[in-house]
């Protein structure tokens, strides 16, 4: 791990939980100094915390924390169900053997490190299986942008795993969606993608606000937005 990749993640679990307050205002120089590193690596850790859009970087006034709020998990996750759910949905009119057995694998070691606890591969397993769905599209910018938009809620450092649910709950999310896009039931693949990704939303969302309720109409508005019920 790189001095920048330390910094980086110093800082974003900083913010993640509050310790630098949303609004609070900083140099890249006391930060370095804080943290023991020069300033490049701090100066390249702020930049892609910009990036995320935890920090707003503004000339010759520092460094700004913007946090991570339930809007910001609601916005990233419309974006994801936009993209994702008519993926499923080609996935499953388009499904070979070879997919449907890729995806019962997948979701076998997803159980399985369930079983054992190995978060890590867990949430590596679970990739691989959004991966395998988005990459049966055929469209590899889709691909990409999913990659990306997945990777930004997990550089947020938030997640659902055993503070909403267990990382068994999550592993049979996927369940119906595994069988859907199998049986060639593109509209049972659709409900299923959209139905994990407002549930996990919804959570993250709570998670990040503190415990309040996020956005009650939001699930509605998506809803419409793909056409789905």
């Amino acid at each position: 791990m790189t001095s920048a990749d330390r910094v980086f993640l110093e800082l974003r679990d900083a913010i993640v939980s509050g310790r630098l307050a949303a609004g609070s205002r900083h140099s890249i120089y006391r930060l370095a100094e804080e943290l023991d590193v020069s300033r490049t690596p701090a100066r390249e850790a702020v930049l892609r915390l910009a990036d995320l859009g935890l920090v707003v970087v503004e000339k010759n006034r520092g460094v700004v924390v913007v946090g991570v709020s339930p809007q910001d998990v609601l916005d990233v996750f419309e974006l994801r169900v936009l993209l994702e759910v008519p993926a499923a949905a080609r996935a499953a009119r388009e499904a070979t053997p070879e997919l449907a057995e890729r995806l019962r694998v997948g979701l076998d070691a997803m159980r399985a490190a369930a079983d054992v606890g190995d978060e890590q591969a867990f949430t590596e397993h679970d990739r691989a299986l959004h991966g395998f769905v988005a990459a049966a599209s055929g469209n590899v910018r889709l691909e990409e942008e999913i990659r990306r938009l997945r990777g930004s809620i997990q550089a947020r450092g938030v997640s659902t795993i055993d503070t909403s649910r267990s990382i068994h709950a999550v592993a049979e999310e996927h369940a119906p969606l595994v069988d859907a896009i199998a049986r060639g039931d593109a509209s049972a693949a659709a409900r299923a993608m959209l139905e994990h990704l407002l549930h996990t939303a919804e959570l993250l969302a709570r998670q990040v606000g503190g415990g309040a309720e996020p956005d009650a109409g939001w699930p509605d508005r998506v809803r419409v937005l793909v056409g789905v019920e």
